[in-house]
């Protein structure tokens, strides 16, 4: 899928459920209060999303809480076919103070988002650094791709901005130490259930795979991360992308969709939380990193 061939529907699709994806985060994060569990809101963001239209995801909702945010003792595999439970909804419990991560990627009619939302029930000063330096990388991934520059090199600039800021690219936990990772376009089948597995939804996997292959043909990369496979210029189409910052034990990111074309590049929607956060800290706009 090229970001030159989808429409405007298209993308209002992709971004009507991106905002959704947003809404249900912020609805949920309202209502946290201490002692709640990672595995009690996954399945109260499921339910609200399910509510909401939404059919099918790329994942389930995933919730991280204090150092489970930054990812501590997780450990990635770099092959298909690797489990980790340790990235599932777990037994921790909320704490006053505590930093939490929620992530989803629902999808509706064919259209998928994938969003990271962080925050803290109370005050953490660390976790405000985090998502106060968070701009930067916004910044920096743009303006890098909107430059053509090869995706590892772009990959390896976060980490060099992340050793900048003294903190580690906990990204590189994940699976195949993706930073971001292509979002395809389904079909609108109209049915409103589809097959899941171990919280993935097969169809999206089935067409990141299908389209990954062509693109692993033609020399390019569906993830996106500091390896040689990603050692290319930025393909056109929808990236879900992730930076995803640790520090003592806290975590923070934020993920969204980026649209990249045969010669531009553009965030998918600024109407997100995290920007309208360092809006209202008199962050924004930052216009170039140093």
């Amino acid at each position: 899928m090229s970001a030159n061939t989808l429409s405007n529907e298209d993308l209002t699709g992709f971004r009507d459920i991106q905002r959704l994806a947003y809404d249900c985060a912020e609805a949920i994060a309202a209502d946290l209060q201490p002692g709640v569990s990672e595995k009690d809101v996954a399945k109260k963001m499921e339910s609200w999303l399910m509510d909401h239209g939404v059919d099918d995801w790329f994942h389930k909702p995933f919730a991280w809480f204090g150092d489970r945010t930054a990812f501590d003792g997780f450990i990635g595999f770099k092959h298909l076919g690797g489990f980790n439970p340790a990235f599932y909804p777990g037994n921790r419990r909320l704490e006053e103070g505590m930093p939490y991560i929620l992530d989803c990627a629902p999808s509706r009619h064919g259209y998928t988002a994938d969003i990271g939302y962080c925050g803290v029930v109370g005050e953490n000063k660390l976790l405000d650094q985090l998502m106060d330096d968070l701009l930067e990388y916004r910044v920096l991934l743009l303006e890098q791709v909107r430059q053509r520059l090869p995706l590892a090199d772009i990959s390896r600039a976060v980490d060099s901005l992340c050793s900048r800021h003294g903190y580690e690219p906990r990204h590189k936990a994940y699976p195949f130490e993706t930073l971001a990772h292509r979002v395809e376009l389904l079909k609108d089948d109209g049915k409103q259930s589809h097959i899941n597995l171990a919280h993935f939804g097969l169809r999206n996997i089935r067409e990141l795979v299908a389209g990954g292959w062509g693109m692993l043909k033609g020399g390019d990369s569906p993830i996106w991360n500091s390896g040689k496979r990603a050692d290319h210029a930025p393909t056109p189409g929808l990236w879900a992308v992730e930076p995803h910052l640790g520090f003592r034990g806290t975590g923070a990111k934020w993920e969204e969709l980026l649209v990249v074309t045969e010669t531009d590049a553009y965030w998918l929607d600024d109407d997100v939380p995290h920007v309208r956060r360092w809006q209202s800290r008199g962050l924004w706009p930052l216009e170039k990193v140093a």
